[in-house]
């Protein structure tokens, strides 16, 4: 059995169907359902004994604790985290609380666990943590990707909370000797992203004939990973990383934001039209751009290739199709997902934004 945190939102809910898709083995899924996660991610497990949910909060040590000694996983994923930059800008509290205190309570009972454990257990046990290649601040057009080696240079809130807690996460290795993994990923896709990132956003305002926001030029620069091979790449470090080590996982798809608008624009023209035959790059508008935006980033992943012979399975063009042909086929979990609060957000970060 494993212990997956964050299990409910959109990455970790992913990684929870295909695990057990895939692997079968029974998972306890730890998540506080706040805005991002949804029970309804996870729809199609409902029922499957080897899925145990629990709503609760990394924060809750006791809570982590309880769970480690009654289900005795040999490993804990932790996906768990506030992950939206803009977020973090207007609200830079919850994600202290969540990626840095929050973080730092699940490792000391992670820690107090791990030590009670036999010799052989304690050997084979894992803490995964999942971070982002945002900690590494910004590069320059001409410069090379990140490598695993590169300076932590966050930018953001957001950034600079989970570049703490990955700080924490090597301390509790390098001090301890908890079997730690650390994975830092580039930017997801697919499906149940909550639609206040990009693409899932640019779907939702097209069919709805809302304006498709850019921030500033819309030439930030993004590596684009499918969350499908995100998930398979976390599972292959699980399986045979090395204890202390940190693998970059990117999709080989360096691409402007801009040419993701209008990649989503033609699939939508296709397979949606508008019912004026007009096409949706019409309801492109530029905004403000985001304060301290990062202007690229990329990912260098030889070393998970090398060491784990890891490489994403999907190109860019067929995994953008799957993923706008998810969004246009569960209408129903884009609606229930666009509550008030979510209404309230978009308007409270695009609103001023309008150039």
């Amino acid at each position: 059995m494993i212990l997956v945190t964050g299990g409910a939102g959109f990455i970790g809910a992913n990684f929870v169907l295909d695990w057990l898709a895939d692997d079968g083995e029974p998972l306890i899924n730890l998540d506080k359902l706040t805005y991002a996660g949804n029970r309804a991610n996870l729809a199609s497990v409902e029922g499957d004994e080897r899925h145990l949910f629990v709503q609760g909060d990394i924060g809750d040590q006791h809570l982590s604790a309880s769970l480690l000694a009654q289900y005795r996983p040999r490993a804990v994923i932790n996906f768990a985290a506030e992950s939206h930059v803009d977020r973090s800008i207007h609200g830079p509290e919850d994600f202290i609380q969540t990626n840095v205190v929050g973080t730092f309570h699940l490792l000391e009972a992670v820690r107090a666990y791990w030590s009670a454990l036999p010799p052989d257990a304690r050997q084979a046990f894992r803490f995964l943590h999942v971070s982002t290649d945002e900690v590494y601040g910004s590069l320059t057009a001409e410069a090379p990707a990140f490598t695993e080696e590169h300076r932590y240079q966050p930018n953001s809130p957001y950034s600079a909370s989970k570049a703490a807690s990955d700080h924490l996460v090597r301390a509790y290795y390098h001090t301890y000797g908890l079997p730690v993994l650390t994975t830092n990923c580039s930017n997801n896709y697919g499906s149940f992203q909550f639609p206040e990132k990009l693409i899932p956003l640019l779907i939702v305002n097209a069919l709805a004939g809302k304006s498709l926001p850019v921030y500033g030029d819309g030439r930030q620069i993004r590596d684009w990973l499918y969350v499908k091979d995100h998930c398979s790449a976390v599972r292959r470090v699980l399986a045979a990383g090395r204890p202390g080590e940190t693998y970059n996982v990117g999709g080989n798809n360096e691409k402007p934001n801009i040419e993701i608008v209008h990649a989503v624009c033609a699939l939508l023209d296709e397979l949606r039209p508008r019912p004026d035959g007009k096409p949706y790059r019409e309801q492109i508008s530029y905004v403000a751009d985001r304060p301290g935006h990062d202007r690229r980033y990329a990912i260098d992943a030889r070393k998970i290739e090398a060491e784990l012979g890891w490489r994403p399975a999907h190109s860019f063009e067929r995994a953008l199709r799957l993923t706008v042909e998810w969004y246009l086929a569960n209408q129903e979990w884009v609606k229930d997902v666009q509550s008030g609060a979510y209404r309230d957000w978009l308007a409270k970060n695009y609103s001023e934004r309008q150039a």
